[in-house]
């Protein structure tokens, strides 16, 4: 026996997605919601997990967290939502259904587990370069693209990972009435960018729009859903494996979303910070800071080093996010997650030191 007689090549061929350990550092590498939820709430919480049967096989359609969704996001009652593992389970679902000879396209770069899994299941998958000076998409090269390979699905985040951008909302809409194929809207960043498509759903058949609740300040439920006409989203749950979402997250998560209220007013925390941190980035010289309208910011560091920079950066206790490895675009650049103030210092201090800066 020979691992390479036994798995698929395009398998043998990848690299596993890599988790840094945070262990002992602030952690601002992951867009993650750093304010926990005050002591009352957390007691009126396990009082709703008290009861829970966890003897029993959870409700394998999640029918009260998804009321709760679709309540809370409007999303009209003639479309469906499937629930996933996090949106990265609704990502592999949807391109499992698709034929071995299906097209997936998305801008470059974007999301990661759009090329990952689309590698991994042998898809045919295209990315398109954004525009250099300002991450926009590339008209002229998506419709062509579009015409040429005629993909089954198109992944647009919205906004934009790890650029942190919104693309413009008439080339969006120019894409989803060019394609043949699904339009995914990934909107897992939609609660820092007050920008959405949910609203445009029944003006496309084609449309979809998913999201997440792990930017919202809920990662550790590992939860993300998608919207779009019954007949599409049927297929998907026909290769969902069964009970996808535990007793425990539907618990949880339908308790969190009816404490909106707590949410909203840390994401106004957040993009007051998000202010804060860009503001002084730019403030300092050698550093070129992108404009976001996510949790996060990218910025450029001088030539060349960016690898040193984020390695200073981590010796002085804080963990942000090294891009540069992945080139073209994204050579030099480096994320940094909006975090509570005191981190937000804590990483400019560090930044500032390592360009020798007073």
């Amino acid at each position: 026996m020979t691992i390479t007689s036994i798995f698929r090549k395009e398998v043998l061929a990848m690299s596993a997605y890599k988790v840094a350990d945070a262990t002992g550092l602030i952690k601002l590498d992951a867009m993650e919601n750093p304010y926990s939820w005050p002591e009352d709430i957390k007691t009126d919480w396990l009082e709703t997990l008290k009861d829970c049967p966890l003897n029993r096989y959870p409700d394998p359609e999640a029918r009260q967290l998804t009321a709760t969704i679709k309540h809370l996001n409007q999303i009209p009652d003639q479309f469906d939502v499937l629930l996933g593992n996090g949106s990265d389970e609704i990502i592999q679902l949807l391109l499992m259904a698709l034929p071995a000879s299906a097209c997936v396209l998305a801008p470059d770069p974007g999301f990661v587990m759009y090329k990952q899994l689309s590698l991994c299941l042998g898809l045919n998958y295209q990315g398109i370069p954004l525009l250099a000076d300002s991450f926009d998409l590339d008209m002229p090269a998506m419709l062509a693209a579009i015409e040429k390979y005629q993909p089954s699905v198109i992944f647009l985040a919205y906004p934009n990972n790890p650029t942190g951008n919104l693309f413009s909302e008439a080339s969006i809409r120019d894409i989803i009435k060019t394609a043949k194929g699904l339009v995914v809207i990934d909107e897992a960043y939609a609660p820092f960018a007050d920008a959405s498509f949910i609203s445009s759903l029944g003006q496309y058949d084609n449309l979809l729009v998913m999201r997440t609740v792990s930017k919202l300040g809920l990662a550790g439920l590992r939860l993300g859903y998608i919207a779009g006409t019954p007949d599409t989203i049927e297929q998907l749950h026909k290769v969902r494996l069964p009970y996808n979402i535990n007793s425990l997250t539907q618990i949880t998560a339908d308790f969190a979303l009816s404490n909106k209220a707590l949410f909203d007013q840390q994401t106004q925390q957040i993009c007051a910070e998000r202010s804060v941190v860009f503001n002084r980035l730019n403030t300092l010289n050698g550093i070129t800071v992108y404009p976001s309208s996510a949790n996060f910011i990218l910025f450029k560091t001088p030539e060349n080093r960016a690898n040193d920079i984020f390695a200073s950066i981590k010796q002085q206790g804080v963990l942000i996010k090294n891009l540069s490895a992945q080139g073209g675009l994204l050579a030099d650049c480096l994320r940094v997650t909006i975090g509570k103030p005191e981190e937000n210092t804590a990483f400019i201090t560090a930044l500032t030191k390592c360009l020798g800066a007073p």
